[in-house]
């Protein structure tokens, strides 16, 4: 077995180079938004802006790591994308449909049928890539449970015995 790395053409060099770029990108624009958070400590030793500054940090280490592999000779141990298996784009859409949603929606409908709607959109993607369809009215039923059974206890939990306090559909802060 070869230890050097696989012949790779400009173009697919052109795009992992970007793809390198988006993600430390992605680092500055967190190192940007981390700038505004207050650094006061507390009990921790640590403040609010420690976990922005961090992830921030580690994102653009992995920026400059991907952009040293897009540089020399490719992404390693990666399949040719000239037949094989490639995004499945309608999962992708799904998947992200559910979490923007989450997003734009949580202060509206609560932390509970927000995360139950992300979690439904997002299984309905990932069913779909593996080839498993839409499903049926019942699937679609239970993943929506499921999503429940999963959300409500984390609200409850962060909201009543951590005393976090997480947007909810009523004032009474069980739902």
């Amino acid at each position: 077995m070869s230890s050097q790395a696989p012949e790779t053409s400009a173009g697919t060099a052109r795009m992992q180079a970007a793809v390198a770029a988006g993600v430390f990108g992605c680092a500055v624009l967190l190192a940007a938004g981390a700038v505004g958070i207050p650094s006061n400590a507390g009990y921790g030793g640590v403040g609010p802006n420690f976990l922005p500054w961090g992830l921030a940090a580690a994102l653009a280490l992995c920026g400059v790591l991907l952009l040293r592999e897009a540089l020399t000779g490719g992404f390693r141990a990666t399949e040719d994308p000239g037949g094989g298996a490639r995004a499945h784009l309608s999962a992708g859409l799904w998947v992200s449909a559910g979490l923007l949603l989450n997003a734009a929606l949580i202060g509206t409908l609560g932390f509970i049928l927000s995360c139950t709607l992300c979690y439904w959109l997002a299984v309905q993607g990932l069913r779909r890539a593996a080839g498993q369809g839409a499903g049926s009215l019942r699937t679609w039923a239970l993943d929506a449970l499921t999503g429940a059974l999963i959300a409500a206890p984390v609200f409850w939990v962060f909201t009543k015995f951590l005393a976090i306090n997480l947007p909810g559909l009523t004032r009474t802060g069980w739902l």
